[in-house]
């Protein structure tokens, strides 16, 4: 989903005036099915008992896929049918912009999901509107197009490709500036985060599919652990990663806690950052000489409340790699609700010399 996002958001050469057509094509064939099976897509008012024979749905693994209760029946329905009509008009371009429209809608307007800033259920909504929202979307689209279209084209490309195996996709001493913002060592599933969407536009339609997906994760929480992993094995020689982990461990065994995520906790930590071992190290053959890095990362207490300085171990991690740490700059604070303290989220700036 992340990839599909990234790479309509840099489509920038779409006439907007054949998106807008696009939308209106799709939502007049929306209108005759609304009234074909009178269902009023855009009112609170409907009685959903009536019609539960004629909703559509997902399949049962789709389904499972799902946090529980992410979007209600009729809503769904509605994204369903709706997606139905995009898919009908081959105009590749312009489903993908149309299909984000939607993805994007869903969450914010359709669904029942929350952030906050951890994704959960809110209150569950028996009915939403969704052409209108989906059109609200399409017009700020055709308003940014309208805007880039003002200004010098730029190309950009965007690669689905694993982050700690970076050297098949781009070329060696290509790359003069780094800006990300890596997952932390916590445990927030990122995969949950786009789950509804990515299941709804067909990304994710299987256990075996998300298991292929977040094997291509970083790995920063105890849901996406698996058997066969060995980022550990990079910083194995860093006494700090392993005095840190030593630690988790041991207050676990302190506490008694026995819990099959629990006992992966000071695992985790020796596989993130092992893993950003393994993305500073790959990298490094396709960085220029005088490259810039910058990694935004935060402070993180959420095992066991030992408290996890991100930014100065991975300074030290890419020290160990030949990089030169120019600054670990504060970005903000923010409360930690565990320890009552204050995380820091900081900048880590790097540079590779060559």
């Amino acid at each position: 989903m992340a990839h599909f996002a990234a790479r309509v958001k840099t489509d920038w050469d779409v006439d907007p005036r054949l998106l807008v057509e696009y939308g209106q094509t799709v939502a007049n064939r929306l209108r005759e099915l609304r009234q074909e099976s009178m269902l009023k897509y855009d009112s609170c008012n409907f009685g959903i008992n009536v019609f539960t024979e004629q909703l559509r749905t997902l399949d049962a693994e789709k389904s499972r896929l799902l946090i529980k209760n992410s979007i209600s029946p009729l809503p769904l329905h509605k994204v369903l049918t709706l997606l139905d009509c995009i898919d009908q008009y081959q105009e590749t371009r312009l489903q993908s912009h149309a299909k984000l429209a939607l993805a994007k809608q869903t969450v914010k307007e359709i669904s029942n999901l929350r952030f906050g800033p951890e994704i959960g259920v809110g209150k569950l909504k028996a009915d939403a509107p969704v052409l209108g929202p989906w059109l609200d979307a399409l017009e700020m689209m055709v308003c940014d197009l309208q805007e880039v279209r003002m200004l010098p084209f730029t190309p950009a490309t965007v690669h689905k490709a694993d982050a700690r195996a970076m050297q098949s996709r781009l070329k060696p001493r290509s790359i003069d500036a780094v800006i990300t913002s890596p997952p932390y060592p916590n445990e927030k599933d990122y995969s949950r985060t786009t789950r509804l969407e990515s299941v709804l536009l067909g990304f994710l339609s299987s256990r075996a599919d998300l298991r292929r997906q977040k094997q291509q994760f970083i790995r920063s929480n105890t849901r996406s652990v698996y058997k066969a992993d060995s980022d550990h094995s990079w910083v194995a020689n860093i006494p700090r990663i392993q005095a840190l982990a030593d630690s988790i461990e041991q207050r676990r065994l302190e506490l008694r806690k026995t819990s099959g995520f629990e006992r992966q906790y000071a695992k985790v930590v020796r596989l993130y950052f092992g893993g950003m071992a393994r993305h500073l190290s790959d990298l490094r053959t396709l960085l220029r000489p005088g490259a810039k890095l910058a990694y935004v990362v935060g402070d993180q207490a959420s095992y066991f409340r030992i408290m996890i300085r991100t930014g100065e171990i991975l300074a030290e991690v890419a020290e160990q790699l030949g990089y030169k740490v120019l600054d670990i700059e504060l970005f903000r604070t923010r409360f930690s609700t565990v320890t009552k303290e204050q995380l820091r989220e900081e900048v880590l700036l790097l540079q590779w010399n060559g």
